[in-house]
C-alpha cells in the first residue's frame, strides 16, 4: 500500500482544534489509514508575514488512492473546513499539502511531488523529521539532512486543543 505524507496548516479560527479534527478525518478517507501523526507546532507565518502564527503538523498515511485522487480528497477536506483560496501564502482555515507519495516524483499541471517548497520550510521539516527523520526526499536527501539547512527559530510544539 503506498505511503503518503501530508502537511497540515491553519491560522484562522481555532487552528489547533481544526488540525486535530483534520488529522482524525484523514483516517476516515476511503481506502486510507492514518499510520502516524506528528505533534502540532506553532510556527511564524511564511511568505506573508503580516498574519497570525500558524499551527502545523504532518500526517503519515497508508492509502490505496493514487496521488491525484488523494489530492482531490485533501482539497475536499479543506473545503469542508471552510478553506477559501484568496491570497498566496495568506491566512487559511486549513491547508493540506501532499508532501511525498510512495517515493515517487510527480510533475503534472495539478500536482508536484515532492512538494516544491518542502526543502525550504522548517514548519514542514520539523514535524516530518519527528515521524521519519531518515526518509529520503527524492533527489534532495534525507529529511534530517534537509532540516539542518533551514531556519527553525520560533517553531514550538503545542498540544491539541
Amino acid at each position: 500500500m503506498p505511503r503518503a505524507w501530508v502537511g497540515l496548516g491553519s491560522n484562522l479560527g481555532d487552528s489547533r482544534k481544526t488540525l486535530c479534527r483534520a488529522i482524525d478525518e484523514l483516517d476516515l478517507l476511503a481506502g486510507t489509514r492514518l499510520a502516524a501523526r506528528s505533534h502540532i507546532y506553532r510556527t511564524p507565518p511564511w511568505g506573508q508575514h503580516n498574519q497570525p502564527d500558524f499551527f502545523n503538523a504532518v500526517a503519515e498515511l497508508d492509502t490505496i488512492l493514487g496521488a491525484e485522487r488523494l489530492l482531490d480528497a485533501l482539497l475536499a477536506l479543506e473545503h469542508r473546513h471552510g478553506r477559501v483560496r484568496r491570497t498566496r501564502w495568506g491566512a487559511r482555515t486549513l491547508d493540506l499539502d501532499l508532501l511525498l507519495y510512495a517515493g515517487m516524483v510527480i510533475d503534472t499541471p495539478r500536482l508536484k511531488v515532492p512538494h516544491p517548497r518542502l526543502t525550504m520550510r522548517g514548519f514542514v521539516l520539523v514535524p516530518l523529521a519527528e515521524l521519519a527523520p531518515e526518509l529520503k526526499v527524492p533527489g534532495r536527501g534525507t529529511v534530517i539532512d534537509l532540516l539542518a539547512h533551514v531556519d527553525i527559530r520560533g517553531i514550538d510544539m503545542v498540544r491539541c486543543a
